[in-house]
């Protein structure tokens, strides 16, 4: 990419002022300059501006970017060329006096050209340029190129036995209403199992099986102890619950030792650096992570009618079907309220498109059958684009995947360029650890973080190093 003047970027920063865009949506301006520059430099040989514009929307177009995006880059052309000739910049508004970018719809697939609150904001050579949008986002740029197919351990394989084994073994977990992390994973591994038995048949199987498998895990694949006893467990319950076979003498079984894991924790300045380099709605999603200590799916899970403003408490069902409370971050009410209003305004136009509504749990639509539609049971963080359900060719919403706010995350962590391993748990951990650091008793901070042990809480009491710690010197301070 080419290098943007730091005088004209300071103006250009200066025009997305003047345009009432929001602080999180500038990096996508920014971002279309920076195409917008590479892409002349390589391709566009015109002096007319008109035609820079025209063929740079053309190449966006044939990249597969959408009318929105198409229009939103040229915005940001047009600002950069009113910030060249160093013309003055008037902050347009509707007629309400309000800023077109605060009205518009959030989403891209629902702006329309003919909008009426579109007021131009420059004009070049006859192109008339909409004002700044909201942030868009390229679906296809969030698709990880050749990802591993998480569940292709439950397709049929070309072994009847153990493709019986594999249903009977998902049965087994759906009955006991475990996650579908717990299915992917021993399915997973029992699939691992069978390639290493080479396709053994499941009737001759025996404990030596099991042991020779994670022997040659720990001595052949060395993988950490953590990897090693969650095989053994999927192997457990295969044997147990599928099998139904005697697993033998679990003395005669090697199992790892789990090693000492102290968690990465962020300074709160850390925090802040990172929360400057997201955008909504993902910078909403991490600041609610870190301020009520919440596991990444129970953040991105959390539906409108889990948050009460007037007692201020949100309502998590964490792992296992847990229910527990927490205390609402006063900073972000207002935040919070606006991603409400984007909720409702958003249920309000798929209520009108005709739209079944969001995904439900387990039978929930069955007992409910207008739960899906009714307010209150929309997700707080909905995803972009809708779901179609292939039996019934239904249209649905569902809520932002965790892998997108895991990318968002990864990005902005990179941009910050801080020196510790970030990921989106880390926030949890740093909840804890800055309680701790404020003398919270352990058992509150148990409590709010929803462990069923506190023997599981107490490992955060070695981030805070005691003061005989941070009196100790070092010899090479002697």
């Amino acid at each position: 990419m080419i290098r943007i003047d730091l005088d004209i970027l300071a103006r250009f920063d200066n025009a997305l002022i003047m345009q009432n865009v929001p602080l999180c949506y500038r990096p996508e301006y920014r971002k279309w300059l920076r195409y917008f520059l590479d892409f002349r430099s390589k391709y566009s040989r015109s002096e007319e501006r008109s035609a820079q514009v025209r063929l740079f929307s053309e190449k966006l177009r044939s990249k597969g970017q959408n009318d929105a995006q198409v229009r939103q880059a040229v915005t940001a052309v047009s600002l950069y060329f009113t910030v060249q000739q160093n013309k003055p910049f008037v902050a347009s508004t509707t007629s309400a006096g309000a800023a077109p970018c605060a009205v518009m719809h959030r989403f891209p697939e629902r702006l329309s050209s003919q909008n009426p609150v579109h007021a131009p904001v420059a004009e070049l050579s006859g192109m008339v340029c909409d004002p700044p949008g909201p942030p868009i986002s390229d679906e296809r740029s969030w698709r990880r190129k050749g990802r591993f197919d998480d569940w292709r351990c439950l397709r049929k394989t070309g072994y009847p036995a153990w493709d019986t084994i594999i249903s009977s073994l998902a049965d087994e977990i759906k009955t006991r209403h475990y996650s579908r992390k717990t299915l992917q994973h021993y399915a997973n591994w029992t699939r691992k199992f069978q390639s290493h038995l080479s396709h053994k048949d499941p009737e001759q199987l025996s404990p030596q099986d099991v042991k020779s498998y994670l022997t040659y895990l720990a001595v052949d694949c060395k993988v950490s102890s953590s990897t090693q006893n969650l095989a053994f467990n999927a192997l457990l319950f295969l044997y147990r619950h599928v099998l139904k076979k005697d697993f033998g003498n679990h003395k005669d079984i090697p199992r790892a030792k789990k090693s000492t894991y102290i968690p990465t924790v962020l300074s709160r300045d850390e925090i802040q650096e990172i929360f400057a380099r997201m955008w909504q709605p993902y910078q909403l999603i991490a600041k609610l992570q870190y301020g009520c200590g919440l596991r990444c799916f129970e953040a991105v899970k959390v539906r409108v009618k889990d948050i009460n403003f007037d007692e201020r408490i949100l309502t998590i069902k964490g792992k296992g079907n847990k229910s527990r409370t927490v205390p609402l971050p006063d900073r972000i009410l207002p935040e919070l309220q606006a991603q409400l209003s984007f909720v409702k305004k958003l249920h309000a136009d798929d209520i009108a498109a005709g739209y079944t509504g969001v995904f439900l749990e387990d039978q929930l639509e069955k007992k409910y059958p207008n739960a899906p539609k009714e307010f209150h049971w929309q997700w707080f963080f909905p995803q972009e684009s809708l779901s179609t359900v292939a039996s019934t060719g239904e249209k649905r919403r569902y809520h932002v995947h965790e892998s997108r706010f895991g990318d968002a995350m990864y990005q902005a962590v990179r941009k910050a360029q801080l020196t510790k391993r970030v990921t989106t748990h880390t926030f949890r951990h740093s909840f804890a650890t800055h309680l701790l650091q404020a003398n919270y008793d352990i058992r509150t901070i148990q409590t709010l973080l929803g462990h069923a042990d506190v023997r599981t809480t107490m490992i955060y009491t070695h981030c805070v190093p005691s003061r005989t710690v941070k009196e100790a010197k070092s010899p090479l301070d002697f």
